[in-house]
């Protein structure tokens, strides 16, 4: 029986890639010389440095600028709050999102039902299971998802016939 599983996962070789990029172009901007703005990322979690908040708001803006030509949405982060360091120096925590969170998931589900469609939707984990007898009630389950769920950044794995 097709198939294919929603999911939201970011492209994590992509978020790297637009992470050094940014913290490239930090690193030769006339404007944070002598700084100690940059980015970190762990696992799950970004964090932006800087000197001062305007400097913080101009890290973001370039970081989220080469998210977006690399193609990552830039829906996957959670802005945290601005926290004060030592001196003039602050730092923002931005969480990567991975994975549907329950009350999503019930709303996609609750959207393919309502719609009528011959699919059937079922939550796995972070991810919604979508399964349908033919692979064009499944490709337009997944126009109908992304046009009705703006909230949150889908992508769309394993897609079996």
């Amino acid at each position: 029986m097709p198939s294919f599983d929603t999911v939201c996962k970011p492209d994590q070789v992509e978020l790297r890639n637009a992470v050094e990029q940014a913290n490239k172009e930090i690193g030769t901007r006339f404007d944070f010389k002598g700084s100690d703005a940059r980015i970190e990322h762990t696992d799950k979690v970004l964090t932006a440095h800087a000197d001062s908040d305007f400097q913080l708001e101009q890290v973001l803006d370039i970081l989220l600028g080469k998210m977006t030509r690399r193609n990552v949405d830039v829906r996957f982060l959670d802005h945290g709050k601005v926290e004060k360091m030592g001196g003039d120096k602050v730092k923002q925590v931005l969480t990567v999102r991975n994975g549907i969170p329950q009350e999503n998931a019930k709303k996609i589900v609750a959207i393919i039902k309502n719609a009528k469609m011959k699919v059937q939707a079922s939550i796995q984990g972070d991810a919604v299971r979508v399964q349908g007898a033919k692979r064009d009630d499944l490709q337009a389950a997944m126009a109908m998802l992304r046009k009705d769920v703006q909230d949150i950044p889908l992508t769309f794995d394993n897609f079996r016939d």
